[in-house]
């Protein structure tokens, strides 16, 4: 092999790995070789000069100390954003942006407000030509130099046609664990340790020596866009799964939801899996994900209009440990739970607490009997923040992790990222509850009657011991009576529910599946996409992440859970018992696709149909429902009252449907 074509393989492994450590959280190699293939490429280029790139992985840590900060002017402002402290200011926010959008369909997107340290990102035919602080929001710092060394940035976009000009904004930060190695190290040197990562990070970048600052350890999440030439992505979810494609990290875990109450139940759970971040969050932050619906709301003096961030309060208070119990959630999870002696914390009682893993409990030391400071935070879940060591009294016990479930018994294992402990059996009593529960909700399969109680009752009767058991309940009729406060009515409701359930859409039984990172969008781009379970079954990892808005993260989930002998039985399983498994993508689109490649526009108040219900009929005719008139737009629905879009439409020239019309285009009965 020549020199060169050995200097081209080590950056594309390197490259490669990187993408892979920063992107996937899924490294192939321990630090050890990637610094061991780093170091031979530092060899070959101080050899070789004339192999010289700027875009080597080499060129992150090695450039030399600069005289000065520079001042540059951002080429559109890095505005702030309004805070709420109130889940009512939520429902505020989209009373205030239905109103400036006439009430039409909006979705949400909701996104971790990431505790570090705003920053732009800036490239120019794929390569990065500059980073830049917010500053002032007109004005930054220019941090190249610095910028180059932050974890996961390429230096060059992983893409064969990439946007003219693209400013990519986000959150530089240094998360948790490193900053323990790095307080670690530093103490180790004789130093005084940091004071948090934050204000690590913030001092870091503004090192003249990039070495010094690459030693940080700061990592970077996009979560933003500034200015861009050459590409339109339309939406935000749009936006982050191509910055992935490219190579660059982005916030995790975002979704986009079709209302306020999905997106407010979201924003719940986002809250309660705040212990399983391993970087600091000061609160969550609501977009709108429609980029053309953001310009048409625009911006105040000093913030935009159609984003808003939900911070929370924190409260402390000290309190005794009585017991502690291990519990196992939906995905088999195990969290230990502290069980306290009654304490009030910002006006609410609270009696226990969460020590979320077994790592946070060896950290703590936790033991029975102690006095510990709980912490409360909005809705957050209260969770132990320390032990009061100088209180123990010699009464204290300790207590180990177990070894088993405590519901079935089965033996417990850890999860892929060596961070959580998980009972791997699928029909575990206690992770069946909550799969059982959320299978069954609006989100999902919408079977009324069957909520939590029914669930539980179900499990400790015996009457269900699987997912695919609900399908069977009909021939457990008179032990179905005979459950505590039920009747022959609520029960033949119920049965008849079941039964309606096994035609809903492919997307409810997607989401109903519990499949990890799958919820109502992203189960409705499978299903638009692939149309069968059958077909999704099918695909590769790869082939799934290229779907649009699913992503390298999403399509492992997916491909995981259709390859797993549990995904396999459970779904022969539905598929014996005649739910439906969607309908092939070719065949829907030949007899149904009279809106393909269409955009229509929903306004106005409907009388034969809700806005949700127009927006399916629309997407299963293989259109796109978009939130505002453009010269895109091929179509107008009408109701009453239609205000400023159909002045709108009219001035385009844009056909304008009324109901009928509209029903009659798809040549469909309501």
């Amino acid at each position: 092999m020549s020199i060169r074509k050995e200097i081209e393989e080590l950056r594309n492994k390197i490259e490669h790995h990187n993408r892979l450590y920063y992107i996937q959280a899924k490294p192939e190699i321990s630090d050890r070789d990637f610094d061991q293939l780093m170091k031979r490429l530092e060899k070959l280029e101080a050899e070789h000069p004339e192999y010289d790139s700027p875009d080597s992985p080499t060129k992150k840590v090695g450039g030399a100390p600069i005289e000065g900060f520079q001042t540059v002017e951002h080429r559109l402002p890095m505005l702030s954003i309004d805070n709420i402290f109130e889940q009512e200011g939520l429902k505020d926010f989209e009373t205030r942006i239905r109103k400036l959008l006439d009430e039409e369909q909006i979705e949400l997107t909701a996104e971790y407000k990431i505790d570090g340290v705003a920053v732009s990102l800036i490239y120019e035919q794929g390569h990065l030509t500059q980073g830049v602080t917010r500053g002032d929001g007109q004005q930054g710092d220019d941090i190249t130099h610095n910028a180059r060394t932050i974890g996961g940035v390429p230096l060059r976009l992983n893409t064969k046609r990439p946007p003219d000009l693209l400013e990519i904004r986000g959150e530089a930060f240094i998360s948790n664990s490193d900053f323990q190695v790095l307080n670690v190290e530093t103490q180790e040197q004789g130093k005084e340790p940091f004071a948090n990562p934050r204000n690590t990070t913030a001092g870091g970048l503004k090192l003249l020596d990039p070495k010094l600052c690459a030693m940080r350890k700061i990592r970077f999440f996009a979560h933003g866009i500034g200015a861009v030439e050459g590409v339109d992505f339309q939406t935000h979810i749009n936006y982050l799964v191509a910055l992935q494609k490219m190579g660059v990290p982005v916030t995790p875990n975002v979704e986009a939801f079709p209302n306020l109450d999905s997106t407010l139940e979201h924003v719940q759970k986002m809250m309660d899996d705040l212990h399983t971040l391993d970087f600091e969050v000061d609160g969550i932050v609501l977009k709108v994900n429609q980029f053309e619906q953001r310009e048409l709301l625009g911006n105040t003096s000093k913030s935009p209009r159609w984003v808003v961030a939900y911070k929370w309060e924190r409260y402390e208070a000290v309190t005794k440990v009585d017991s502690i119990n291990f519990q196992v959630g939906k995905t088999g999870t195990v969290t230990p739970v502290a069980n306290l002696e009654p304490v009030q914390i910002a006006g609410t009682t609270v009696s226990r607490a969460s020590l979320h893993n077994r790592d946070e409990m060896e950290r703590l030391e936790i033991q029975i009997g102690d006095w510990v400071v709980v912490e409360k935070a909005g809705k957050i879940i209260p969770h132990v923040v320390r032990v009061e060591e100088h209180l123990r009294d010699g009464t204290q016990q300790e207590l180990e992790f177990p070894t088993r479930c405590p519901e079935c018994k089965a033996t417990l294992i850890k999860d892929e990222g060596g961070v959580y402990i998980r009972c791997p059996n699928p029909n575990c009593p206690a992770s069946l509850r909550e799969t059982l529960r959320y299978f069954a909700s609006r989100q999902a399969m919408d079977i009324e009657g069957m909520g939590i109680k029914m669930v539980e009752q179900l499990l400790d009767q015996g009457i269900i011991k699987g997912l695919a058991d609900v399908y069977r309940l009909h021939e457990h009729h008179d032990q179905l009576i005979s459950l505590e406060r039920q009747g022959e009515k609520s029960i033949e409701n119920l049965l008849e529910g079941i039964e309606r359930s096994k035609q809903q859409p492919l997307w409810r039984l997607l989401t109903g599946l519990n499949i990890r990172h799958v919820g109502t969008s992203n189960a409705r781009i499978l299903e638009k996409q692939f149309g069968t379970i059958g077909e999704i079954s099918k695909q590769s990892v790869e082939d799934l992440a290229a779907v649009d808005e699913i992503g390298p993260v999403i399509a492992e989930s997916v491909y995981t859970f259709f390859h797993s002998e549990f995904g396999v039985e459970l779904i022969q399983e539905l598929q014996t018992l005649g739910l439906n498994m969607g309908s092939p993508v070719e065949k829907t689109k030949k007899k149904k696709g009279l809106l393909d490649g269409k955009t229509v526009v929903v306004t106005g108040s409907l009388s034969q149909f809700t806005r949700d219900e127009a927006k399916e009929l629309i997407q299963k005719h293989g259109g796109k429902a978009s939130g505002s008139v453009s010269s895109k737009t091929s179509y107008l629905l009408a109701g009453e009252k239609a205000g400023s879009k159909l002045s709108k439409a009219q001035e385009l020239n844009i056909p304008v449907l009324s109901e009928t019309e509209f029903l009659e285009l798809l040549n469909k009965e309501w």
